[in-house]
């Protein structure tokens, strides 16, 4: 209940301006004071006006007042500064390090106050206000979905500079590891990035000019030729894998990691991965050649590209399958540019301080179609409207980042329904 004080303290939702110490003394709240999110008292440079007199100074919150002895601040300095000490229960009486004693207020918290909290923190569901949202304006859900997008973009974004500072600030090395990351399609994205990690990028362009030793690398990597086939194309790849690991002492990564039940067949791991190797056959420069392109279309016609013969006919090394091509497609290329294109473009902008290539990035979001899962569905069945990419994207940051972790108190949402009376 402590960080709810502080929240009832910063917002302003106490009962009345006007409170009284616990020694009698009558005061008027006129700013609770900025607040601290590190070490020291939890509010810097409130003022309280007693009388004619203006005191400015620091607040700190706890819930009983003997917290303020247990945490050992009458012998740290740096709570000297403490003009009021905010509590709910004013069990003991505190002290500075000279000893002068410290004023006190046991602040109330409204009832309703207390009501909408605990409907919020305290029911199981995953989005305890879905069944509220209604009671929002579009305005003011449409500005926190703005805000949203933001912050996953900007999470994205320090992910990727993660990357790049294990590869040296490599953009195109950094690129090849995320893009593997969205071929695996959600649930073979960890395997396809220990592939792509396993697998320098560099090696795989060496030999863009063979095909199929592009295949034999990505394949053998992936642990999918370990088996005993009769398919000849399938002892082609392992004959030049084979040749190719023991010239690169590649280690590969299990075969077993890799899914396919429940998913759709022209997501299976080795479509996904002989479409990969014809997007790096046909292009070796792809990561500058995707920051050039300034809208959907030329995106998608990059990265839209059709594997070997060979898959015509396979959607494995098993057997053989109905005959049809197995072009990228659109639904495909969306998750792509949303998960993908969009945050490079973003942190790249952002290392180099580009701020159109950062706008060409949130514009791709907000021309592409919302992405459907589960999460978007829920919101969509509440109310919300989802109009683009940039939508689902915000979507998805409220569940993960707030919902998830009962951060209600940190949610707009959260704090429109929680002053609610």
């Amino acid at each position: 209940m402590e960080r709810l004080l502080h929240y009832v303290w910063q917002y302003k939702l106490y009962a009345s301006p006007e409170q009284t110490t616990t020694e009698g003394g009558i005061f008027t709240i006129l700013d609770p004071g900025i607040h601290n999110t590190d070490a020291g008292p939890d509010f810097f440079n409130a003022k309280l006006k007693c009388n004619e007199t203006v005191w400015v100074g620091n607040i700190e919150i706890h819930m009983r007042a003997s917290d303020w002895l247990r945490h050992g601040h009458h012998t740290d300095k740096a709570y000297d500064s403490v003009i009021l000490h905010v509590v709910e229960q004013a069990d003991a009486i505190i002290y500075r390090t000279n000893g002068e004693v410290i004023p006190q207020v046991e602040l109330v918290i409204p009832d309703y106050v207390k009501q909408n909290y605990a409907i919020l923190i305290e029911q199981a569901r995953g989005v305890p206000c879905l069944n509220r949202l209604n009671k929002l304006s579009s305005f003011e859900l449409s500005a926190w979905m703005v805000a949203l997008l933001s912050e996953r973009l900007e999470r994205k974004t320090n992910d990727i500079y993660t990357h790049l500072a294990q590869h040296a600030n490599d953009w195109s090395e950094t690129f090849y590891i995320i893009l593997c990351r969205s071929f695996g399609v959600g649930i073979n994205s960890d395997a396809f990035e220990y592939l792509a990690k396993s697998l320098p990028l560099r090696i795989l362009l060496k030999h863009r000019d063979q095909p199929i030793q592009v295949e034999a690398l990505l394949f053998g990597q992936a642990g999918l030729l370990e088996d005993v086939l009769s398919d000849i194309y399938y002892q082609t790849l392992q004959t030049e894998y084979r040749f190719l690991q023991h010239k690169y002492q590649l280690k590969p990564v299990v075969g077993s990691l890799y899914k396919t039940m429940r998913i759709r067949p022209a997501n299976f791991p080795h479509i996904k991965l002989a479409q990969l190797a014809a997007l790096y056959v046909q292009c070796d420069t792809l990561f500058s050649r995707m920051i050039a392109c300034k809208d959907a279309q030329s995106l998608r016609s990059l990265f839209r590209i059709n594997p070997t013969a060979y898959w015509d006919t396979h959607y494995h090394f098993r057997c053989a399958s109905t005959k049809r091509d197995k072009i990228t497609g659109d639904n495909f290329l969306n998750i792509v540019l949303i998960n993908t294109v969009a945050p490079l473009m973003y942190a790249y902008g952002m290392q180099h301080n580009n701020t159109e290539l950062q706008s060409t990035a949130i514009e791709l979001l907000e021309k592409l179609p919302a992405e459907t899962n589960s999460i978007t569905t829920m919101f969509k069945n509440a109310g919300c409207r989802l109009e683009h990419a940039g939508d689902s994207q915000a979507l998805i940051q409220l569940k993960r980042m707030y919902c998830e972790q009962k951060k209600c108190l940190y949610c707009r949402i959260g704090f429109r329904l929680l002053s609610e009376k």
